[in-house]
């Protein structure tokens, strides 16, 4: 199958939250009337993978940028704080439906949205369920440990992928490294 990447147009606001809808279960999945918003607010950060063939939204990526470091649930309904010069997207979604699972789609939307945003962002932060660390590992993100988000009475993994033309990188490596030791208790001291 061949894919168009690109980013959402507004009047495939329905189409996405129907595809949230099978893709995520009612508690933890994005409405219509928070995704018409996120949708206004960023729609450079809402990257879809249309199928040539049908012209459907096979899959999509999105998310808000904020300078903030932790992931609040608020992101998840109020796209006002989407700050368009943050350095870091909270990716609030990745949705692929059933029939384009398991070709490669959802790492392949991960990686054209960190290419397309290296040298803009510094990182990319989601939250998933532990079941998919291991998938988002092999993606190219780190485990943080829990996230303090409860998002649909849920306890998330919080995962974290640098982008690697962000000026600070090296340094924010080295934090997110702690944090991992720290999460995992492995202490070292001197």
């Amino acid at each position: 199958m061949d894919f168009e990447f690109r980013t959402i147009h507004q009047d495939e606001a329905e189409e996405a939250a129907v595809i949230e809808s099978i893709c995520f279960p009612p508690h933890e999945a994005c409405s219509y009337e928070h995704m018409l918003p996120r949708i206004a607010a960023a729609p450079d950060l809402f990257w879809v993978a249309v199928d040539k063939g049908t012209g459907q939204i096979a899959g999509f990526i999105n998310g808000l940028a904020t300078n903030e470091n932790a992931f609040r649930d608020e992101f998840f309904t109020d796209a006002g704080l989407h700050d368009p010069d943050g350095s870091t997207i909270l990716i609030l979604g990745l949705d692929v439906l059933p029939q384009y699972r398991m070709r490669g789609l959802a790492r392949e939307l991960v990686r054209s949205y960190a290419e397309k945003e290296t040298g803009k962002r510094k990182r990319l932060v989601l939250t998933c369920l532990e079941n998919l660390v291991g998938m988002y590992k092999k993606f190219g993100f780190s485990d943080a440990g829990e996230s303090t988000s409860v998002w649909g009475g849920e306890r998330w993994h919080e995962m974290v992928l640098l982008l690697p033309e962000s000026p600070d990188a090296e340094r924010e490596r080295g934090l997110l490294q702690q944090k991992l030791d720290s999460a995992s208790g492995d202490h070292h001291g001197g």
